[in-house]
């Protein structure tokens, strides 16, 4: 019996109560938009979501659906009739397609209504195999493991299973702002809130002359590379030029990284509620530079109670660096190309700041006209799978 169907299984969709029929529509939405490029049709009910293959190659297809964030498993599977001589039938070529000498046979019985219990269907469909084919059964390390999940409608006979991404479907959760560098940790923290179910617009602090333009063609290859798990995401890119100079001539060294910070999240909430997304994000991991202490985080978002959110605040570097490269980034984000943040870096940083010295020193000078003229230079650019589609 070939296996000609896909189950998704949602992992912690099953804890969302009276939200799940909105989760799982989210889901079901996003698999078939990633699935678009394959013709297949997929369905939902409310413990999974079908993937009919027909004669489709499941590999390709897996290894997409392995990018779509809220699918905890994938398995693939045949279907029989909910009876016990169907199941028997069943299971007996299921397991001479897979070759092996020794079996485990493992049932779900969804359907509370049949006549026997899981574990009464394990001995029956097992002796049946046994007797009409040549196996032997091995409950600790067989060959093959045959899971069955008997439901109203159907049986359902898996021997694979893949992992998926898990988290939330993508866009179930809201929209934030990221703050994209180019460096390591920025692209990985986007895609750990793309996993958890939110979307993601980018935005970056650009300094000509003294950043190149290559670096918004790193930006360009790490989006590409984040298309993977969300299609369409726009990068807006901030002249920042302007007031990194304003601060390096008004204020004194050890302080000016705060100070370019606090300008950067009164820019980045200022976009973020023209964009009307719920949140900014930032890839910042606690303790790793001078502007992320905890003294210096309470100083920066001093300037905003808008959300700010940090996924990495608690990773470690090589943790981050691990995951950059399992995400494809890692290689792009080392190119060597300075970003605003680096080209500036003083050689002593303050990093337990005084609120009361940056009000000061920002008083030196008008920021407030500064920070107008950066939002009116905003560029925007959209990527959609790995494409530059729109450039404004």
């Amino acid at each position: 019996m070939k296996a000609n169907m896909l189950m998704i299984h949602f992992g912690e969709l099953s804890t969302k109560g009276d939200n799940r029929k909105a989760f799982i529509a989210c889901l079901l939405h996003n698999v078939r938009t990633s699935l678009k490029s394959f013709g297949l049709e997929a369905k939902s009910d409310r413990d999974h979501i079908y993937v009919y293959l027909n004669d489709s190659d499941p590999e390709p297809v897996i290894a997409r659906l392995k990018e779509v964030s809220g699918i905890q498993r994938i398995s693939t599977v045949a279907k029989c009739e909910p009876t016990l001589e169907a199941m028997k039938l069943a299971a007996l070529e299921v397991l001479q397609e897979e070759g092996g000498r020794t079996f485990k046979i493992d049932v779900k019985r969804v359907d509370k209504r049949f006549p026997l219990d899981s574990y009464g269907i394990t001995v029956e469909v097992a002796d049946y195999v046994l007797d009409h084919g040549d196996f032997e059964v091995d409950l600790h390390n067989p060959d093959t493991r045959l899971k069955m999940t008997l439901r109203v409608d159907a049986c359902y006979l898996s021997c694979h299973e893949e992992l998926g991404l898990g988290g939330y479907p993508l866009g179930m959760i809201g929209k934030v702002t990221m703050l994209l560098s180019g460096g390591i940790d920025s692209p990985v923290a986007a895609f750990a809130l793309m996993r958890r179910g939110i979307r993601v617009e980018c935005l970056h602090f650009a300094s000509p002359p003294y950043t190149s333009m290559a670096v918004v063609d790193k930006l360009k290859d790490i989006l590409a590379c984040l298309n993977d798990y969300q299609r369409d995401i726009k990068l807006q890119i901030l002249p920042f030029t302007k007031i990194q100079e304003a601060i390096y001539e008004h204020v004194p060294e050890p302080y000016c990284i705060t100070i370019m910070r606090r300008m950067m999240i009164r820019l980045a909430v200022a976009m973020a509620k023209k964009n009307k997304t719920l949140a900014v994000a930032t890839g910042e991991s606690i303790g790793q530079v001078a502007s992320q202490t905890l003294e210096s985080i309470g100083v920066i978002e001093e300037v905003t109670n808008f959300p700010i959110l940090r996924p990495l605040c608690v990773e470690d570097k090589l943790s981050i660096i691990a995951k950059a490269k399992k995400l494809g980034t890692y290689d792009i984000s080392i190119r060597p190309y300075e970003d605003c943040c680096t080209i500036f870096k003083p050689k002593k940083p303050k990093t337990k700041p005084h609120l009361d010295d940056c009000l000061y020193f920002e008083s030196k000078f008008d920021y407030e006209s500064l920070i107008q003229e950066c939002l009116a230079g905003v560029e925007t650019i959209c990527f959609s799978e790995g494409k530059e589609v729109i450039k404004e």
